[in-house]
């Protein structure tokens, strides 16, 4: 059977090359970084070697980055860590409707421990409402964090833009970042970014290993007690081989970026073009001009995500669903909603993330399954032959 992966989005291949680096740190230069003997400094030299090649990419000072375990932890830290630093300043945060449940659950957390937290709107396209997130802003505002692409449909945000406005306020701006970096150009200082989150198996790095860059100057709580590591930041024995491996991942990733996106835009429009021509009644989601090269978001009308995920599978394609039902919830996409469609469409939608490794020929041969099984099951749907005998305009 084929094994054909387009779920980039949800997890990245170990490039060989960073598995490459990483492996010394496994089997031969496997020291604690904190212990003082050669063993222990070779593993140091290594972290903060990874550190530097981290802040370079986005344009900060490696004593500016703090390693964690993925960008959930990185998320976590920051949002609660500046809220309770400057709970005595307000408590008050902006944050948008379409953000990772690891902000918006860290949020929700927040507001049962007596912080408010105002969810900023985006328009069709899935763009922050820049005038609403001004309107939001009051004197008790401490904290803004707002993602820098959305992982569901794409839509890059206008970071530059909120981190002025965040700067003019003298509010911590803070943008999850995990889908962006690696892939799209990020300069913290000319984007006014005070905080960011990422991950490296997001771009073929590792799992269980993120970063989280905190201007110099801001403060937080630390999120995890015990020794000192991190700058007596995040406490726990620093994972030295994936780190490294990080290190060496982001920088492939910059090295390769302009080739990177340009494959990957064109691979996405090729096959957005071509669902568009063989498929009907379909809906594109997201804002591929403004977006992230490779993922797509499309809502197929009259059937299930669900069950096209797996006829898919089954035909060894790997993708993902615009809904949750396939973890098990019976409630449609929240980015999907927020953006404004309908539940019954909103539940009939896929994800399509392209990566480096992908071709046009498992392209080609997405989009021939594609239409053969939403073919098969909207014969199978009475409210798709309702729809046709009535020719109703549904887009």
């Amino acid at each position: 059977m084929k094994n054909i992966y387009f779920d980039n989005s949800a997890t990245t291949k170990l490039d060989e090359e960073v598995l490459k680096e990483m492996m010394p740190y496994l089997t031969e230069d496997y020291g604690n970084a904190s212990s003082i003997y050669r063993l222990g400094r070779e593993s140091r030299k290594a972290i903060e070697e990874a550190r530097e090649k981290i802040a370079k990419a986005i344009n900060c000072e490696p004593n500016e980055i703090y390693f964690t375990s993925g960008g959930s932890e990185a998320d976590n830290t920051i949002i609660r860590g500046v809220a309770y630093q400057y709970k005595n300043k307000g408590n008050h945060i902006i944050t948008s409707q379409i953000e990772h449940p690891a902000v918006l659950e860290t949020c929700k957390q927040l507001e049962k421990e007596g912080f408010e937290v105002s969810y900023i709107g985006v328009d069709e396209k899935g763009r922050v409402k820049l005038e609403e997130l001004q309107n939001a802003i009051k004197p008790e505002t401490i904290l803004i964090t707002i993602m820098f692409t959305n992982n569901e449909i794409g839509t890059i945000q206008p970071i530059a833009e909120i981190g002025k406005i965040a700067k003019e306020h003298q509010i911590i701006f803070h943008t999850d970042s995990v889908q962006a970096v690696g892939t799209l150009d990020i300069d913290v200082e000319k984007m006014n970014i005070d905080s960011l989150s990422m991950s490296a198996h997001k771009f073929y790095g590792p799992k269980g290993i993120g970063a989280l860059y905190v201007r110099k100057g801001v403060l937080f709580q630390k999120f995890m007690n015990g020794g000192h590591q991190e700058r007596n930041r995040r406490a726990g024995t620093e994972n030295t081989a994936a780190i490294v491996g990080m290190g060496k991942a982001i920088e492939l990733a910059y090295e390769q970026a302009e080739d990177h996106r340009n494959k990957l835009s064109k691979l996405r429009d090729y096959y957005i073009s071509q669902i568009q021509e063989k498929i009907p009644y379909i809906k594109i989601n997201g804002d591929p001009e403004n977006g992230l090269p490779g993922l797509s978001n499309i809502s197929f009308r009259f059937i299930e995500g669900e069950g096209i995920l797996l006829n898919l599978d089954l035909k060894g394609i790997c993708a993902s669903s615009g809904s949750a039902c396939t973890s098990g919830s019976l409630d449609p996409s929240h980015v999907l909603l927020a953006i404004g469609l309908p539940h019954e469409i909103a539940h009939g939608s896929i994800r399509i993330s392209i990566g480096k490794y992908n071709t046009k020929e498992e392209v080609d041969y997405l989009i021939e399954q594609l239409v053969e099984i939403v073919g098969r099951l909207r014969a199978m749907s009475p409210l798709y032959e309702e729809f046709v005998k009535k020719d109703i305009k549904i887009f």
